[in-house]
């Protein structure tokens, strides 16, 4: 990993989580046998340096011959929604602007909050996003075959789905799904406790969690 950020949190977080990734014997993300996730949290401040870290890492492991997919949250929900078709983006927007005029005072708080009400039947539940991301997982697991011990998936820019996206859900529903790969879920938020976590820091904190955490 380079030294661009050698002092930061980030680079102790991602530190740790290679060294574990390369045991001999296979990977130990999970103090929990056959659940291979974990979590590295960071601050959402730090997006572009969580992001230098995610490209260091990965060319670092590529080397050493593993198979790295790297997911955003917010593409694969870009993709669901247009899989809907234009009239429903357009039903979106236009369901929006027409309840954020709806008072005589314009107030973007109606629209968030009717975006809170419809956007999670994409998002939430065994057939939301995490659908998405285990045939990710899938194809990319089958594409590289030979590289079954040595395969991790990075999912990230969840961030851009706050305040709509629920990351103990997610993991749930990909639990018994991934195929064994380590799935390492980056976390914008604070860690607070032991196992507390609160997404972009805004959020009440979550110990509804059973991965190792990372930062």
């Amino acid at each position: 990993m380079s030294d661009l950020f050698p002092t930061t949190p980030l680079h102790q977080s991602f530190a740790d989580l290679k060294r574990d990734l390369v045991q001999d014997d296979r990977p130990r993300i999970s103090a929990v046998r056959n659940y291979p996730f974990a979590i590295l949290v960071y601050a959402p401040d730090k997006e572009f340096e969580l992001r230098q870290h995610v490209q260091d890492l990965t060319r670092s492991l590529e080397r050493a011959g593993w198979a790295v997919l790297t997911l955003s949250l917010q593409r694969l929900l870009f993709a669901r929604l247009r899989a809907e078709g234009q009239d429903t983006l357009d039903a979106l927007v236009e369901m929006e602007r027409a309840t954020v005029q709806a008072t005589a005072e314009p107030d973007p708080n109606r629209g968030l909050n009717m975006l809170k009400d419809t956007l999670p039947s994409f998002i939430e539940g065994p057939d939301g996003l995490s659908a998405d991301v285990v045939r990710e997982i899938g194809a990319f697991r089958d594409a590289h075959p030979d590289k079954a011990d040595r395969t991790v998936v990075l999912v990230g820019r969840a961030g851009a789905l706050y305040p709509f996206f629920r990351s103990s859900a997610l993991l749930k529903h990909l639990d018994g799904q991934t195929g064994g790969v380590p799935t390492i879920l980056l976390y914008p938020g604070t860690r607070r406790g032991e196992a507390g976590l609160s997404f972009m820091d805004r959020v009440p904190p979550d110990r509804d969690y059973r991965p190792r955490i990372y930062g």
